[in-house]
């Protein structure tokens, strides 16, 4: 998960890395109260790159041109996104930018530092312009001294750089991310430097251990619709589509198999959920039932699901309360069922749908829930428990199919 970039500076001004006084503007009326001096710079806080180029950085010398910049950048989409706050920042004067990163290299397992003594570059195509050095053991001053040497850097402005080098892998580790980044770190004629842009990536197994961090990704799920949800938080185990067969499971080869063989028999798999992790957003500690609950609502809340296919294999930790929350959803369905029918009016033809289930159960411990399952009934008919996978995937596919249920 990436942060915006007025959230990156407050990070960045806690830990002590210098950023430019700045104010978080929600409304173009709010210039009216800024309380850092003119001349400014307005950017556009959205996820997407090149927002420069895009028009989403504007420069304003007064209150009116602020106003007026401010209006438009609001009103303007950024590789689809339109921003909810811009961010009013002071003007630096610089004459030299550096990049500075600290990343975490899958390869080696290791935190890796990099400079640059050019700014703007992608560190993954930067050749020999990126210096590193590999944190091979526990992280000391010495690791940033060096990045700083390899940059050719001397005297004050080499202490300086590596400060905030030093900061940037204190953030690294307190926040457990992924990638800490400053592009441009710029120096003014005096020898001073300044974060004038950063980029901070959360590694998302991590979001769960600090409660702003689960706030923030909670606002972006809040404020996204479903379809964009996955694009945004990334790998997390869930898998987005917009078919009509929404799958539950217990672990990603569970659920990767069941959407294969879903595919394979012709129908359309939507959202797969991987109920053996905590979502993104529970910011504190959840059950497995807790999460086979929300999934369901989740599912549920997609109109474009019409089956609920749940393929649940080995050992599940609270066994017997599987039986609980699913026979809750199903009633929770049929009272639903009931009220729609009284708000129609007497109408013959209410369009009312929801989600039917068919549920497949493996394991010893799971046997007196799949018992207690097979010999439910609902009025709607919603519920099937099968006992082999091939074949729950072929119920699911059926009721899914056009005209299935239609007589």
């Amino acid at each position: 998960m990436d942060l915006l970039e007025y959230q990156v500076k407050e990070w960045f001004g806690k830990i002590g890395i210098p950023v430019l006084p700045s104010q978080r503007i929600d409304h173009p009326t709010d210039l009216k109260r800024l309380k850092i001096r003119f001349p400014i710079v307005l950017k556009s806080q959205v996820h997407g790159a090149e927002r420069a180029k895009a028009g989403g950085v504007r420069f304003a010398e007064t209150t009116i041109d602020a106003i007026a910049a401010a209006q438009n950048i609001f009103s303007l989409p950024i590789w689809g996104e339109l921003p909810e706050v811009v961010l009013a920042e002071s003007q630096y004067d610089a004459n030299q930018e550096f990049y500075l990163a600290v990343v975490l290299d899958t390869a080696v397992c290791r935190p890796v530092l990099l400079g640059s003594k050019e700014a703007n570059i992608d560190w993954e195509s930067a050749g020999e312009k990126m210096h590193y050095v590999v944190v091979e053991q526990e992280f000391s001053p010495f690791y940033a001294r060096r990045l700083a040497l390899k940059m050719g850097l001397q005297g004050t402005l080499m202490q300086s750089v590596s400060s905030v080098v030093q900061k940037m892998y204190q953030l690294f580790v307190q926040k457990d991310l992924d990638l800490v980044e400053i592009n441009p770190l710029a120096v003014n004629p005096n020898g001073e430097v300044m974060a004038l842009n950063g980029k901070v990536r959360v590694n998302e197994r991590s979001i769960k251990r600090h409660p702003d961090v689960a706030q923030m990704a909670a606002k972006i799920i809040s404020r996204h619709p479903s379809s964009e949800i996955n694009g945004i938080l990334g790998d997390w185990e869930g898998v987005q589509m917009h078919g009509k067969i929404g799958i539950l499971g217990n672990g990603t080869g569970s659920v990767m198999a069941t959407l294969d063989l879903v595919a394979n028999a012709g129908g359309k798999p939507g959202v797969c959920l991987n109920l053996r992790h905590a979502f993104l957003t529970d910011t504190t500690p959840t059950t497995f039932c807790d999460r086979l609950q929300t999934g369901l609502k989740i599912l549920a809340a997609d109109k474009s699901i019409e089956v609920i296919l749940i393929n649940f294999l080995g050992s599940i930790p609270q066994a017997e309360e599987v039986t609980q929350v699913i026979a809750k959803f199903i009633e929770q369905d049929n009272n639903e069922l009931k009220l729609q029918v009284v708000r129609s009016n007497g109408s013959k033809h209410q369009d009312v749908n929801f989600p039917s289930l068919v549920i497949r159960l493996a394991g010893s411990e799971l046997n007196s829930t799949k018992n207690y399952l097979a010999r439910l009934k609902t009025s709607s008919n919603t519920l099937a428990v099968v006992e082999n996978l091939d074949e729950a995937v072929k119920v699911a596919v059926r009721i899914a199919k056009p005209n299935a249920n239609k007589k």
